[in-house]
């Protein structure tokens, strides 16, 4: 797809804005690279997206909503993060105790319940994001005990990332 065939009221998601757009802002002529053409001609230039952005700014009645995605902010150029640009960072951390809280909530309807401080002090201990509680949570009746043994599983490196 091309960025200029976005149409009023559109919606963009680029994901892992630092593997795709070229950091380096040369031509692709100025390249040396053993990629083929057809990976060179995918790539996007940052010089091309910071004036795609700015001209759909500049686009009198049109609406429209770019969302990137990294897991490398640093890697991005200033003039891409800066206020007129991006004018919210998000970050999607690891899950808190007080997430698993409101997912347990949520999932379960539980405010309280005696297994709450285990999985607490296991999600401390454990880097595991709020989507890998949230599915735990949704397979069964026992999920609280499922959470433990999948915090447990993942300490000792026994899950894979999906």
């Amino acid at each position: 797809m091309h960025l200029v065939a976005t149409v009023n009221r559109s919606n963009l998601v680029i994901v892992d804005i630092d593997c795709t757009i070229d950091l380096s802002n040369q031509s692709p002529a100025e390249e040396e690279t053993t990629e083929p053409q057809k990976q060179q001609e995918k790539k996007v230039m940052l010089s091309g997206l910071l004036n795609f952005v700015d001209g759909l700014w500049s686009s009198i009645g049109d609406e429209h909503i770019i969302i990137f995605t990294t897991n490398h902010k640093e890697k991005l150029d200033p003039a891409l993060l800066r206020l007129g640009r991006m004018d919210l960072h998000v970050n999607m951390s690891y899950c808190t105790p007080s997430g698993f809280r409101v997912l347990a909530s949520n999932y379960l309807g539980a405010k309280e319940h005696n297994l709450f401080g285990v999985i607490e002090d296991l999600i401390r201990e454990t880097e595991v994001t709020p989507t890998e509680v949230a599915e735990e949570l949704m397979k069964s009746d026992k999920a609280l005990c499922d959470v433990i043994e999948f915090l447990r599983a993942k300490q000792m490196g026994e899950v894979k990332v999906k």
